[in-house]
């Protein structure tokens, strides 16, 4: 991989230099401030880098402004960003997952565990680059297959406070570190979900979930949060400062914003999602394994929740009457 570090201390610079020499065949360039980074960015005829290392704690633009400016540029939207920092407060763990971080590693870091960080972006780039080029070899929109398994975490861009599945797991990693008070897991699942992805091709559901991510996020603003698309149609939500929300009434107030939207496939059909909800788990006193479990079961019980509104549906005597 090229990899991009960008960090005031040149001795921070110089360990990962030597480190990254040490791990594999990967090229690293630095930097020592934000400024220079997007400089080498900038710079005609650069190479794309695959991989960003970031500390926070820069003068004139810290890393969280650096990274949102680097998710500015179309061709770096999703590439993975490795935040190296010793700021280890959450409030600095928040925004720079909100900003877009990947991954997120205090100083002063290990050899081992870096090797594994750098080892899951290597994975993720893989996994990206083999999408992309069957998605692109299709010669029209119309013509690309639904690439996309069902169960596959997709990225979803552009939308406030949603971020990749794998930082979420990240993320939840770090709070487990620190404490978990207040903290609550819920998701959404899309109803039906196995028959829009049937029938759409991969651009069209990536625009479907994008679109349904857009409104959950929008009905929940207002509220400190995070959220991932995790596959099988189901969004994961982790909400912070106490709020226990309610989960039924979430629902109606998503269904009513989804039919006042509009959308449609390729071909000028109209799409009419509608989501589930599933239980919320409450994350307080968890830790390590604890904590990733909790994001499983908010996963599974919303996609639960999905699936037997669907069985029901066919029942007219147990249909519920919601939105």
């Amino acid at each position: 991989m090229r990899i991009l570090a960008v960090d005031d201390d040149p001795i921070i610079l110089e360990l990962l230099t030597q480190f990254v020499a040490a791990i594999g065949e990967h090229e690293l360039t630095t930097a020592e401030s934000g400024a220079e980074a997007l400089d080498i960015l900038k710079t005609p005829g650069c190479a794309p880098f695959e991989c960003f290392m970031l500390d926070i704690q820069m003068p004139q633009m810290d890393g969280v402004e650096l990274l949102t400016r680097i998710r500015d540029i179309a061709r770096y939207a999703d590439t993975p960003v490795l935040m190296v920092t010793a700021m280890s407060d959450k409030r600095y763990i928040d925004a720079a997952f909100k900003a877009g971080a990947t991954d997120y590693v205090t100083k002063p870091f290990e050899v081992n565990e870096l090797r594994v960080r750098v080892g899951m972006v290597e994975k993720i780039t893989q996994t990206r680059q083999l999408r992309t080029k069957k998605i692109f070899a299709a010669k029209t929109a119309a013509a690309v297959p639904q690439t996309l398994e069902l169960h596959e975490p997709l990225s979803v861009y552009d939308v406030d406070n949603v971020i990749d599945f794998i930082a979420m797991e990240n993320y939840v990693a770090q709070l487990s570190r620190n404490a978990l008070f207040g903290s609550t897991a819920f998701g959404f699942s899309v109803r039906d979900v196995e028959g829009f992805h049937q029938a759409l091709n991969a651009f069209e559901f990536s625009g479907l979930i994008s679109d349904v991510a857009e409104v959950i996020s929008d009905t929940l603003a207002g509220h400190q949060f995070l959220m991932s698309y995790g596959g099988d149609g189901t969004f994961v939500c982790v909400t912070e400062s106490g709020w226990r929300p309610d989960t039924e009434r979430l629902m109606d107030d998503v269904n009513l914003a989804l039919s006042r939207m509009e959308m449609f496939n390729n071909d000028g059909q109209p799409l009419e999602p509608r989501v589930s909800v599933g239980s919320a788990v409450r994350m307080i006193w968890k830790s390590g394994s604890a904590v990733m479990d909790a994001l499983g079961e908010a996963h599974s019980s919303a996609k639960a929740a999905a699936e037997k509104y669907e069985r029901n549906r066919h029942d007219f005597w147990l249909t519920e009457q919601r939105a």
